[in-house]
């Protein structure tokens, strides 16, 4: 799979002259390092992902567009690989157009189905079992998805996102474990939750009572605000959840001076943050990073209580 997916890239690169020149814009894409509270991020300045950052998820602009995950809205030149899980549920593996890592697929599912996660863990990690050179990485709907109305995963190559790279070390210490593979990382600006095992029923099945107890304590009617990634390494299943409050900071509304155009997801929070506009990229700091993390994701009282 690995090997079909990457022959897909570089044809769809050479092939689609879009796609060819984003991917190629990534080679002059600027990257500068920091720390928060002792883990690894990297800010981004990607002028190509302004589409994504900027997108208007409100039911009405949803309405009133097509479906550009659908096969019939898709690209003519776009091609993809089918993916058919042990679940039933089928999907298409994509190159992603406007990517951030130098390998970015999108797999969205073949029928136009909501962004839900529930009942889907297992193709997720099956995805990762297969695409063994990838992370997968999932955004709920109100949670950076740009595609709320088209149930999709996303990829990346391994060594890139920080959270990836560092994650041995992070469990061995700067986590606490909270029960058999259970882990939750110190002091980290985003609380975030880790499931590591080599079984993918022991994930499949803590993730099941995680999704029902954290939308009972946050009484969601629909699905709660997440984002997840996962990826295989060493043989171990890693499934990293980070249990979220609100979509956008408020610095994504301010005006003036105090804007700062920034729709967090998996990515950002896994380590990268994606700022589409130079002035941003230029002005963001450490306090603003840790700041947006913690306005996004879930208040220390709602976390204790998913961690009891």
């Amino acid at each position: 799979m690995n090997s079909a997916v990457n022959t897909l890239l570089k044809e769809q690169c050479v092939e689609w002259q879009q796609c060819g020149e984003n991917y190629a814009a990534l080679e002059t894409v600027e990257v500068r390092n920091t720390q928060i509270e002792g883990y690894s991020f990297k800010v981004q300045f990607n002028p190509k992902r302004i589409q994504s950052s900027a997108a208007k998820v409100d039911p009405k602009s949803i309405k009133e567009r097509k479906c550009f995950l659908c096969e019939a809205n898709r690209p003519a030149v776009q091609r993809g690989i089918p993916f058919a899980a042990k679940s039933g549920n089928a999907y298409t593996i994509l190159v992603n157009p406007f990517p951030i890592f130098k390998k970015h697929l999108t797999i969205p599912a073949v029928d136009h189905i909501d962004q839900r996660i529930d009942g889907k863990i297992a193709d997720m990690l099956e995805l990762a079992g297969c695409l063994t050179d990838y992370l997968i990485f999932y955004n709920g709907p109100k949670c950076g998805a740009s595609a709320p109305d088209h149930f999709h995963f996303q990829a990346g190559n391994k060594g890139f996102l920080p959270i990836e790279m560092d994650i041995e070390a992070i469990l061995s210490s700067q986590a606490k474990q909270v029960a058999p593979d259970v882990y939750v990382l110190n002091n980290a600006a985003a609380h975030t939750i880790v499931c590591k095992s080599a079984s993918i029923n022991t994930i499949i099945c803590w993730f099941n009572q995680f999704y029902s107890k954290f939308r009972q304590i946050t009484n969601s009617e629909e699905e709660p605000m997440l984002n997840l990634l996962a990826w295989v390494n060493n043989g171990h299943y890693h499934l990293v959840v980070y249990p979220r409050k609100t979509h956008r900071p408020s610095q994504f509304f301010a005006e003036g001076d105090a804007n700062i155009l920034i729709s967090p997801a998996s990515i950002d929070l896994g380590g990268i943050f994606i700022t589409p506009l130079e002035k941003d990229f230029s002005k963001l700091t450490e306090t603003d990073i840790k700041d947006i993390l913690q306005q996004i994701t879930v208040t220390p009282d709602v976390f204790n209580k998913l961690i009891q």
